[in-house]
Order: structure tokens, then sequence, then C-alpha cells
């Protein structure tokens, strides 16, 4: 069977005066469907506010542009934490917290969604629940419903049914007070994987920061691994696959550069460019491979288990540095001169490779 992994961008699925809510399709990109994975931007205007929602999947949000704020209702909590959010902030969201995002700033607020939808209702899709608006949750119970759960009057409830119009996403007015975020709510939910220690940083080639279980245990209850990569230009991220059967979905932040993915039988399923705005999933054992262009490139990446783990092929830290020599000789059927320069060469270099002199 054909694989499609062609990077796709998203479809805008609602647009107001408050911004835009976009999504993935698997049937554009149908190794979100394979994968049981879903994809999602939120893009919100100046005093932009996305309303209360739920989600039936799991999902690792991802600031790429802007700053704002942030409410979660974590489930059973008598109180939400709202968190003061910036580019760079990568949030743990597991399943039953309930969020709101809101831009009180100019500069356009950007937040991607990446998650698992293997418990979801639609297979590589996110179904959202909104709790208000013109299709939320308090719509969709009879008024007697409403006053009964909330020990309403009749009218009170008809009121607090109708009165929210929008939907999605609404812009408010200037003189609508909004809580004040607190550095502190942030502890324990929140990782910058801008201002976080580098995990590897390879001079002249390229950096990157993991999201796993020890610096941000809450993607344990999420299911999922993160990490933001950048290669610098024309650096080279070194040929390498997950080893525990994980998925690794990749959307490029900023830059451009060139992707190749090899898979069964020494097929090149893969081979494009890709820039800012693009997502591609790479399947599970597949090896991937990418060099940057001259501005270099930076992606943020979900893998589909919480503590993923890497095998490369190239570097020093390569699969073919443990494997005797004997073996490379008779499996490259090669001379053990051929042999021993393939051995000598990167030493000393790890997962990035900077341009050739």
């Amino acid at each position: 069977m054909e694989l499609d992994l062609s990077p796709k961008n998203p479809r805008t699925a609602y647009s107001g005066d408050g911004g835009s809510y976009l999504s993935w399709s698997p049937d554009d990109l149908p190794m979100l469907r394979a994968g049981n994975i879903g994809a999602a931007k939120l893009e919100l205007a100046e005093r932009g506010l996305a309303l209360p929602t739920y989600s039936d999947s799991a999902k690792v949000a991802y600031v790429l542009q802007g700053s704002g704020t942030c409410g979660i209702a974590l489930p059973e909590t008598p109180k939400e934490k709202v968190l003061p959010i910036k580019a760079g902030d990568a949030i743990a969201l597991p399943f039953g917290v309930v969020t709101w995002w809101f831009n009180p700033t100019s500069t356009q607020l950007i937040i991607l969604f990446l998650g698992d939808t293997s418990k979801g209702h639609l297979t590589g899709e996110f179904t959202n629940f909104q709790i208000t608006g013109a299709h939320g949750i308090f719509t969709g119970f009879s008024t007697e419903f409403v006053g009964r759960a909330w020990d309403l009057s009749t009218d009170d409830a008809e009121k607090l049914v109708s009165s929210q119009k929008g939907s999605i996403i609404v812009k408010i007015s200037d003189n609508q007070s909004m809580p004040q975020p607190s550095e502190a709510d942030r502890k324990g939910l929140v990782l910058n994987c801008l201002e976080a220690p580098l995990d590897v940083d390879i001079k002249g080639g390229g950096c990157v920061v993991v999201l796993n279980t020890q610096n941000l245990p809450l993607v344990g209850e999420v299911g999922l691994g993160a990490d933001l990569v950048r290669i610098y230009g024309h650096s080279m991220c070194s040929p390498g696959f997950s080893c525990d059967s994980a998925y690794q979905v990749t959307y490029v932040v900023r830059g451009s550069g060139r992707v190749q993915v090899v898979g069964i039988d020494g097929k090149r399923v893969l081979e494009t460019r890709v820039e800012g705005g693009y997502l591609f999933i790479v399947p599970r054992f597949f090896v991937v491979s990418k060099i940057a262009d001259a501005e270099g490139m930076e992606w943020f990446s979900i893998i589909s288990t919480p503590n993923p783990i890497f095998t490369h092929l190239a570097g020093r830290t390569s699969v073919w540095k443990a494997i005797s020599p004997e073996v490379l000789q008779a499996s490259f059927n090669t001379s053990p001169e051929m042999e021993q320069l393939f051995r000598s060469k990167r030493t000393s270099d790890e997962i990035f490779f900077a341009p050739p002199n």
C-alpha cells in the first residue's frame, strides 16, 4: 500500500472577529488516521477569547507566537489555574481538563495542539465540547434542566442560555475584565522550551529540548513526549528512528529545509521540502533525516510515548559504532580499509552535523 506522507497545511474550521480555529484533516493527511493523532491551531486576535472547552483527546499545546492567558480547570479541583503564557511554552493537557485562552495584546496569539485521538469520537481528529456559547452544552439542555441543576428561575435560566450568541471564539469588549494570571500557577503545568536547559547542543549544528516525565511529569498522564529542535543553516539532523513503536508528528515552526523518510524494504517514501506551517508524520520505525536551508529550521514534535527512545544511524552514538567491524565488513561486502574509513567518520558528532567547510 502506498503511503502518503506529504506535509500539509491546516484548513480553517472557524473564523470570526476574535480569531480562528484551524485543523488538519485525516482526509488530507491520512497518517493522522493511521496514527490516531489529532492536530489543530488556535489563532487569537486582540481581545479574542476561546470559550471554555474540553476535548475527547489528551493533548500537548505549544505556544508558537505571542503571549496571553490560559485558564485550566483540572478534574475535581475547586479552583482553576490561570496561567500567563508566552511563545515557547509547552502545556500538557490530560483528559477531562477544561481550558480557555485569551489574548490581551495587539500581537496575534497562536497555539498549536497535537494529541492522541485513540479514545476520541473520530480517529485522527479532535472533538471539542464547548461549555458555553451558541453551540455549548447549556444550549442542549431544556430550561427546566438548567434551572433545576443551577437553582435558577425559569427567566434567569432562559437569559443564561441565550445570552452568549458567539461560538468557539469571541471578541470581548475593552471594559470586560478578565482574571489576572499567576506565575505560581505555571508550576507543574508548563515548560518553556526556549528557556529550558538544552538536552543537546552541537556547535554549528543544532540544539534540542526534550519534554518528558522528568521535566514535566504531567506528560505521563497525556501519554506523549515532545521536543523542540533547531538546526542551523545547511546543518543536518542525523538519520534516525523511534525504537519504541512511536509515531513522530512534526510541525515546522519556522525556516525551511529538505526531508527524506525511508521505510520498509529500503524504499524512500518521502522526499520533499518543508517550511514554516507544514505538518508531517513519520510512521513507526521509519527512518527520517532533515537538512536545513540557509536560514535554518525549527520544529516542534510530539512522539506517541511519554519517554521516547531514538536510535541514530550516524554520529558518535550511531548504532553502526556498536556493531563489530567484521559484521560491518561482511554486511556491506566491502574491504577492511573501507570499513575502517566508514567507522572513522563522525566520531565526535552527535545527532546534528554542521555544514561541510
